[in-house]
């Protein structure tokens, strides 16, 4: 029993050793891991534990960084994913910069929200997003055409083809709706440009929604919680926009 107890207090001090500030713990886990993209490290909610963001990724680690956990760490009282939150607010995409030359328009209503969706011609789960899609009221929908090669193997041909047809928005929902597509149209076209966009943002499967905050919802949606993503993302942008006011920004 001595010497378990004594095993203890050494295992205690050896630890003790590494309590130090996630400053100091980030310095060590750079110098441990040079060839990994660390952004941040912070104390997690639970105690030892500290959050290690690498770039999109989140895993969590001691204090000495020996270790690593790869995957969600849950508030079991709160009921509440704690990573969740954390990867939502990483994965965020600056929408300013989004291209939109390169994307289908279309305009509901006064069209005051925005909203951009990347989407697949060939993608069964993409064309049963269009009827949601059709119920929204008051918003732009930008359509970025992401053909999944490996998926679909005709699908980049399908959309280089509904880019160029004269009306390309028509030529979307028509060939959605019932797989009519326009015939003998060629043109320069962004398909190749929203296949690397796409990669650089992350997305990996299709539909995948982008919301005016820049959160993003990957999977099919019905109508009434695109609506309720799309009030949130107003709410949240018009609270950035009150508080760069008040700053003078």
């Amino acid at each position: 029993m001595r010497k378990l107890a004594l095993t203890i207090l050494a295992f205690m001090a050896g630890s003790s050793a590494f309590a130090a500030s996630s400053l100091d713990l980030e310095k060590r886990l750079r110098e441990q891991y040079p060839a990994t993209r660390i952004t941040s490290v912070r104390e997690s909610p639970a105690k030892g534990i500290y959050e290690v963001v690498m770039g999109r990724n989140v895993a969590y680690t001691d204090e000495a960084g020996r270790y690593m956990v790869f995957g969600h760490l849950y508030d079991m009282k709160e009921q509440k994913d704690l990573t969740a939150a954390v990867l939502d607010e990483l994965n965020k995409v600056d929408v300013a910069a989004l291209p939109l030359a390169d994307a289908i328009k279309t305009v509901r209503g006064k069209g005051e929200r925005k909203l951009f969706v990347f989407s697949d011609p060939d993608c069964p789960y993409c064309k049963r997003l269009e009827p949601e899609l059709a119920k929204l009221d008051n918003v732009t929908i930008y359509t970025f055409l992401y053909p999944l090669d490996g998926l679909h193997p005709d699908a980049r041909r399908k959309a280089q083809a509904i880019w160029c047809a004269k009306d390309r928005a028509k030529a979307w929902e028509a060939f959605m709706a019932a797989g009519k597509l326009p015939e003998g149209a060629t043109c320069d076209n962004p398909v190749e440009r929203n296949v690397h966009l796409g990669g650089s943002l992350g997305i990996n499967g299709t539909p995948t929604l982008i919301f005016g905050d820049g959160a993003m919802a990957p999977g099919l949606l019905p109508a009434a919680e695109i609506e309720r993503r799309l009030a949130a993302g107003q709410t949240a942008g018009g609270a950035v926009q009150r508080v760069k006011a008040g700053r003078g920004e």
